[in-house]
């Protein structure tokens, strides 16, 4: 008899995989800089905030962890490059800004939800699977699953700031897969970023689903993720998960 693939454990990505921002971050930006007497242009902000993360994130990967920064300081960094970026060029005017940002972007009201994100974890759990967090995130995130009632569901939560790893490094995988006591070949990972989640976790021997959301796949995904491991939605996940282990049985 054939031997049938069992999963054991999911580990999930959050931001744009399972949350997302309630507004856009040039909106936020501006409305709390408005509350605060300062008028900036929310796109200008937008355009500016895309720019600084990029770059700093790149000289400053994972919060800045090795360079010393703690995440609050490496965040309150960006928050005055992108307003004066965007042409708010008085630091004293917008370093209470950053510290209340910091605070704001902190709390579950800011996040939204993904549709059928809660019911999917759900159903994952009603099949005796494990489920854990493996995320690119601060030491915030705890406190946000846990007021947005999703922190429930996982046996942990694993961030890069806490970690020390970044994904697609193998380490912050392997970590899970030790705290799990799981083989690679029974845990699968997913996320919405084709670098970072889906390559990251085939590299050390994970499963890994892409979620890419509705429209037009880009083509390098279309042609480089088999499409039984491209999500649409997040309630494809549990079918995908039967036709991964050949019978709803093998799970």
């Amino acid at each position: 008899m054939a031997h049938r693939l069992q999963i054991r454990l999911l580990t999930w990505d959050v931001k744009d995989t399972l949350l997302r921002l309630r507004h856009p971050v040039g909106e936020e930006y501006a409305s709390r800089a408005r509350a605060h007497g300062l008028e900036v242009e929310a796109m200008a902000l937008e355009q500016a905030f895309k720019q600084v993360f990029r770059a700093q994130s790149h000289s400053f990967p994972n919060y800045g962890l090795s360079h010393g920064f703690t995440s609050r300081q490496w965040w309150q960094d960006v928050v005055l490059q992108t307003f004066y970026l965007a042409g708010a060029w008085d630091a004293q005017a917008v370093t209470p800004i950053a510290d209340q940002l910091y605070k704001d972007f902190s709390s579950p009201c800011t996040w939204q939800v993904l549709e059928g994100a809660e019911d999917t974890l759900r159903g994952c759990r009603k099949r005796g699977l494990r489920l854990a967090v493996v995320s690119n995130f601060d030491q915030r995130l705890e406190g946000i699953l846990v007021g947005l009632g999703l922190r429930e569901h996982f046996d942990f939560v694993l961030t890069s700031e806490a970690t020390g790893w970044c994904k697609p490094d193998p380490r912050i995988f392997h970590e899970a897969l030790r705290l799990a006591h799981v083989e690679p070949a029974v845990a699968a990972h997913i996320g919405d970023s084709y670098h970072n989640d889906y390559k990251g976790a085939r590299a050390v021997g994970m499963h890994s689903f892409l979620a890419v959301g509705p429209g037009p796949l880009d083509p390098v995904i279309k042609d480089s993720v088999p499409q039984e491991y491209i999500l649409t939605s997040l309630p494809h996940l549990l079918p995908a998960l039967d036709r991964l282990v050949g019978s709803p049985k093998g799970l």
